[in-house]
């Protein structure tokens, strides 16, 4: 984690990191103004609260409360050596806690990740730089650009001359790649988060069977969203990239709607529109793109080669953006090496979704042909180990397709996780398997299993495989557990031989799909001097239901965007108007405002918190409708999942909005008590909101220009770099 240090006045200091800000002091005895803790008091409490955290995570996986139990710690300074310390942590617990829990709970305060950092003893490096926003690689695992010779199947490079390659990448567009944390809880189960240091909302996670197999899954999988935008989907990308000469890709074109709002007759092809515009119902201002928000520009729409015939079909972004998320994304060494991730992804996903709503149940895997892959079976075995059976299955249905599935159960909690991995080799998709099922994850973490169920329809409901997509965390059936197999067992292999394996593999797998009558369309990307790919397969790779191109499309931050953000300075009318617009959406009240108009607020902030039900309330508080805005402030008060202090203040709002609309009480006869329960800071802003001295209470003013919103302003700082680098490369073309 990348942290920035400010000198402010006198001895205090300001450290930045994600959203947080931290100021340290020094006592006044040291020269300070004893304003805040000092730089080593951070250090101390630190151990201590990472010792709670563990404790409160090992009584909340096994529902025992911690209202009574206490932890303290102190340090013992050796008289001789002031650097020399003890750190005594203690526990007291109460008396109904049974022996084996007080054991555990002694046992997670030595899983604390500040007491093993400092017990194993971190290396400092200190250095000057030219530019501390430069280096990226430097942050990477020590040694992974040396010796490069470790080959694994499906890498048409060695594994450290890839991590080198994609790093030196990353550098050249000024991004600084930090990993944020590793995993590796059972034998050849690597997994580890990685993040921008100075954008941490782009992060990706990898996953490997070794340490340098992960760390070369996850700067792929970053640079693969980098060449397809995946970073910025459906966030504002501001103005400035909104009127630039292209927003997406040097070769988008923008279309114009029709007559009546017909979608123009450029984009799509006659395959798709039967697909997405089977009943003649889309329009083309559904597909206006969410990123520019530049309507006047029309419908912006990339090129895609159809693989049938070589033919360019555009699709629109918003179409590509509100339907299949990241799948169908890759990059490679190669061109076919990204062609084979991103086919075997495409095919992981739809026969993942095939089998979960068909509630299909899958064959098992023999147990001799687990034992050929030694290193997968000791993974499989570690998990087994700790108390989770583990069922490996075939998932290729007969042979047809090149996907395996292993699924954990948790007999603690009975939630289940079924994972799913694909590649033409068996072993692979096996593996990857095995690896996305623990990416990320401790032991704790599958504890927040779904259980199973024999209602149908809670698996086949869309949403559902929108949480299997996402993290694997959906509901299964109770039926796919079943011995009774709806099909044989199969050892397949769809592999290819030699140095043309990935090419062999890609058209294998394009095969599959031209056997199924499916059209393909892909776009290669090469700006940023990485292989990337992105495939479209329609009616096939598709994770959110078409109809959301009408009924939930994201460019529907459009009617809303600019009103919000310039909410401070709206007229009466222009509240009136933003109000009825929200009132007639039929959005669900809870929607939380940064989803709905694709603005990135700090969490820690009354905007980051926003829905679009409390801004209902604030712009019927502006309008004196107390009628409305008392409605809304019950229904905020019975379902608030705020913070506390936001909660007060409704409250608050609450009585006095009680004796406003009472032609018998007066607010002088309550005022007193009132303040003397909620404070006078809290007091003077719910009056305040009712007499209209104050307005919107908490949220900050801002505007289409974003002034202040440093967490989207880091966000589009990113994209710029990426624009830039297509611009350069468009540039030299010329």
């Amino acid at each position: 984690m990348e942290i920035k240090v400010n000198f402010l006045d006198n001895l205090r200091l300001e450290a930045k990191f994600d959203d947080f800000t931290v100021v340290a002091d020094q006592p006044i005895r040291y020269k300070g103004d004893g304003s805040a803790p000092g730089p080593f008091d951070y250090f101390l409490a630190s151990s201590a609260l990472c010792a709670a955290y563990f404790v409160k995570l090992y009584c909340e996986t096994r529902n025992i409360p911690t209202d009574n139990i206490r932890l303290s710690q102190n340090n013992i300074v050796d008289p001789e050596n002031r650097y020399n310390q003890i750190f005594k942590i203690q526990v007291e617990l109460p008396a109904d806690i049974s022996a084996k829990d007080r054991l555990g709970i002694l046992r997670s305060i030595d899983r604390c990740t500040v007491k093993k950092v400092v017990q194993t003893g971190p290396e400092f490096v200190i250095e000057e730089v030219e530019n501390l926003d430069a280096d990226a690689q430097a942050l990477l695992m020590p040694g992974s650009a040396e010796q490069a010779g470790t080959y694994i199947v499906g890498k048409d490079l060695p594994l450290e001359q890839t991590i080198a390659n994609m790093s030196g990448i990353l550098a050249e567009l000024g991004m600084k790649i930090e990993i944020a944390s590793w995993r590796n809880i059972v034998p050849n189960v690597w997994s580890l988060h990685i993040r921008d240091a100075h954008s941490p909302m782009c992060f990706t996670n990898g996953k490997g069977a070794t340490k340098e197999s992960a760390l070369a899954s996850a700067l792929g999988e970053f640079i693969e969203r980098l060449n397809c935008n995946f970073f910025y989907n459906d966030q504002f990308w501001g103005e400035d990239i909104a009127n630039a000469a292209f927003v997406h890709y040097p070769d988008e074109r923008w279309f114009k709607p029709g007559p009546k709002d017909a979608l123009p007759p450029e984009i799509l092809d006659e395959y798709c529109l039967e697909i997405y515009n089977p009943d003649g119902e889309l329009l083309g201002s559904h597909l206006y793109d969410t990123n520019s928000g530049n309507t006047q520009r029309g419908i912006c729409s990339l090129p895609f080669v159809r693989q049938s015939d070589g033919e360019v079909v555009y699709f629109p972004s918003n179409l590509i953006e509100n339907l299949f998320l990241s799948n169908g994304m890759s990059a490679g060494n190669t061109l076919a090496e990204a062609q084979v991730q991103c086919l075997s992804e495409i095919f992981e996903r739809a026969v993942k979704r095939e089998i979960l709503e068909g509630e299909l149940a899958l064959p098992d895997v023999p147990q001799e042909v687990l034992a050929k892959y030694p290193g997968i079976l000791a993974g499989i075995q570690g998990l087994e180990a700790q108390g989770f059976p583990v069922l490996v299955k075939d998932a290729s249905l007969g042979g047809e397709f090149p996907v395996m599935c292993v699924t954990l159960m948790n007999p603690r909690t009975g939630g289940v996780f079924a994972s799913f991995g694909a590649h033409p080799s068996l072993e692979v998709a096996l593996e990857r398997s095995l690896t996305e099922l623990l990416q990320g994850r401790s032991f704790e973490g599958l504890n927040d299993l779904p259980q199973p169920t024999f209602e149908g329809q809670a698996v086949t409901e869309p949403n559902n495989f929108v949480e299997h997509f996402i993290d694997s965390s959906g509901v299964v059936s109770w039926r796919f557990f079943s011995a009774k197999a709806d099909f044989e067992f199969v050892e397949w292999d769809f592999s290819g031989q030699g140095e043309n394996s990935n090419a062999e593999e890609a058209a294998t797998l394009f095969g599959i799909l031209e056997d199924m009558g499916k059209e393909v369309y892909m776009a290669v990307y090469e700006h940023i001097g990485a292989t990337a790919c992105r495939i479209l397969v329609p009616d096939y790779s598709e994770i959110y239901p078409v109809d959301d191109l009408i009924w939930d499309n994201t460019n529907k931050a459009l009617l809303f965007r600019a009103d919000i953000l310039n909410l401070h300075n709206l007229s009466k009318v222009g509240l009136r108007t933003l109000a009825k617009r929200l009132e007639d959406s039929e959005l669900d009240d809870y929607t939380d405002i940064t989803t709905l108009i694709g603005v990135e607020f700090d969490d820690n902030t009354a905007w980051g918190q926003l829905t679009i039900l409390e801004l209902k309330l604030l712009i019927y508080l502006a309008l004196k409708k107390f009628d409305q805005a008392k409605d809304l402030v019950e229904a905020f008060l019975q379902y608030n999942d705020n913070t506390v202090e936001r909660g007060l203040f409704y409250q608050a709002l609450n009585v006095v909005l009680e004796v406003e609309l009472d032609d018998d009480l007066e607010l002088g006869d309550y005022e007193v008590n009132f303040r003397r329960m909620f404070g006078n800071e809290r007091m003077d802003a719910a009056i305040g909101s009712v007499d209209g001295s104050v307005r919107f209470y908490g949220l900050t003013p801002t505007s289409m220009k974003l002034e202040g919103l440093d967490r989207h302003l880091k966000l589009i700082d990113s994209y710029k770099k990426l624009h830039m680098a297509r611009a350069n490369v468009t540039a030299l073309s010329i």
